[in-house]
Formats: structure tokens, sequence, C-alpha cells
């Protein structure tokens, strides 16, 4: 899936909400209001699938200053500034929330039932607890979700016919991140049956990061097949 194409599918996804809505309740006379939310990037950098967020509601008939007032929150690299985010994209009634990434999904889940979400892309969206099943999500969460969890297995197996020679693997992992545990379950399930075994280095700043000689990895051992 390209990138235009899962941002296609989520500007459909927030524009159908945006209509069942708009049949229950009276039309709002400043316009709809949706909610933005995101974090990973530096303060004040651009993101140019917002943009292609903003022309995809633009096709649909969206125009800001007309009929949508879209308000966004940017964490920038600040996790812990979620939910205070979320919050306040609450308190302003957005008719729906959009949120980026599983840190900003998790923020807005906690900070509204009730308001509908749009999940712009995640991983394991049941795992994470963000919908009871892809089939029947219920709640008030919708919207994109890959199967991320199985490609790390796919990608080791790729490495090993890039390079067949080599049978030890490193690997820097950060155990906070969300997707951690799946995807170093998919990888110690994939890594035997490739008669490979992994090095998994657990890093959780980027200045963490240092030569081999200076770090003491810890070693996932497995079994050769």
């Amino acid at each position: 899936m390209t990138c235009r194409t899962l941002w296609l599918i989520i500007t459909l996804a927030v524009s159908l909400v945006v209509a069942a809505l708009a049949a229950e309740t009276p039309q709002p006379t400043t316009g709809h209001r949706i909610g933005w939310l995101r974090v990973g990037f530096p303060d004040g950098e651009p993101d140019p699938r917002e943009e292609a967020f903003r022309q995809g509601l633009h096709d649909l008939g969206y125009v800001e200053g007309q009929n949508l007032v879209l308000e966004g929150r940017d964490a920038g690299e600040s996790v812990e500034r979620l939910p205070d985010l979320a919050a306040e994209l609450v308190r302003l009634r957005v008719e729906v929330l959009v949120a980026r990434g599983a840190p900003a999904i998790r923020a807005a889940q906690h900070a509204t039932r009730t308001i509908p979400i749009v999940m712009a892309g995640t991983s394991d969206a049941v795992e994470l607890g963000f919908v009871a099943s892809l089939a029947r999500p219920g709640g008030n969460i919708t919207g994109v979700s890959w199967l991320g969890a199985e490609l790390p297995g796919k990608r080791l197996e790729l490495l090993q016919e890039l390079v067949p020679q080599r049978a030890r693997i490193g690997l820097p992992a950060n155990p906070a991140n969300p997707y951690y545990a799946s995807r170093m379950y998919n990888l110690a399930e994939a890594a035997p049956v490739l008669g490979l075994h992994l090095h998994v280095v657990e890093v959780h700043r980027a200045d963490e990061l240092a030569p081999p000689s200076r770090r003491c990895p810890r070693h996932v051992r497995t079994r050769s097949s």
C-alpha cells in the first residue's frame, strides 16, 4: 500500500464519520471541527502526510475557513505531552480525532470514549487494545492497522537470502516500543527455522548507541535448524 493510498483511506474514513455525525446533529455554523494528534517529529517540522490529509479533505469538499476547522496538536518528540494535548482536543469538542502512531492513539483512547477516533496507521491494533477485532472493532476507534508483527520474520528471511553466509545477526531494539514484545516473539520464532542466532541490544535512547566494542549485548540464544 502506497502512502498516497493509505492517506486516501484515512481521509475517506474521516469523511464518512463526519457525514454520519452530520446526519444525526444540526450542521455546525462554523464548520466541522477535526482534531489531529501526532508525535515523533521535532517541533515545527512539517509532515507531508498531514498535507496529503488536508488535500484529501479539500478534494472531498471540506475547506478550511469555509466548512472545516482543523485543530492540529503536535507533541514533537515528547510522548509525555500527548495526554494533555489529547485532553485539549476533547475540550475543543472536535467531532473526529485523528491520531497518528500508537502513543497518540493511546492518548486519544484515554481522553475520550465517545468522540470517534481514526487511527492514522498503527500496527497490531488488536494486541494493543485499540479495537476488539479487525472485523468488529467496537468502541469509538476505527482506521488503518497493518500486520506489522509478522513482518520482522520475513525481513530476517530476506536478510539471510541477501547474506547467506551470516549466521549471527545483531539487532538494536527499544523495549519501550509498544510493538517490542510482538516483534521479538516473531523474530525468536523465525530465527531457529533459518538457523540464525540473534544478538539483541536493548537501546532506550539514540545516545545509548555506541561501537560494538563498548557494549555487552544481551544474547538471545536459538537453536540451529
